[in-house]
């Protein structure tokens, strides 16, 4: 058995590609080891004696159907939680998402005119003082508001 080393090396930087990627024919041993160049190669390639292998197939089909489970809740259970609740769901993740809410909903009101800007300034500090757990209750402390400032107009 001759050594295909340098004629593996060659190929595989001819080809662009590992020298796990190529296949030399068994049965043109010879022809093969009389190639000692890259143009020789090249030939060789062009012949089908030198062939670069595909691709192997990494297949995400299980890793597919696993997350479809997981998304209706399956594999989530006590025993696969590894981290504990406020490392999964950061505690400054949710406040950051309730301030964004509850702002978002300050100025969509003092847009519509709902409210005017001084009970805007104020509602906005006691969201940031965590008044409000969220937006139903913001909403009550508003129609409250209006309604003790209509009731004091009368």
């Amino acid at each position: 058995m001759v050594s295909l080393k340098l004629q593996k090396r060659l190929a595989a930087s001819v080809l662009k590609c590992g020298k796990r990627k190529i296949w030399l024919d068994p049965n043109e041993v010879t022809e093969i080891s009389m190639a000692n160049s890259r143009q020789n190669i090249r030939k060789l390639v062009q012949d089908g004696l030198v062939i670069r292998k595909p691709e192997r197939i990494h297949s995400r089909a299980r890793t597919r159907r696993r997350l479809e489970a997981k998304r209706k809740g399956r594999h989530t259970g006590t025993g696969k939680r590894r981290g504990t609740n406020k490392a999964r769901m950061p505690q400054a993740v949710i406040w950051m998402r309730r301030q964004r809410v509850l702002r978002r909903m300050l100025r969509k009101y003092r847009e519509a005119k709902k409210i005017d800007k001084h009970l805007y300034h104020e509602l906005y500090a006691k969201c940031k003082g965590n008044v409000f757990k969220n937006k139903r209750v913001l909403m009550e402390f508003i129609h409250k508001a209006k309604a003790t400032k209509a009731r004091e107009e009368d």
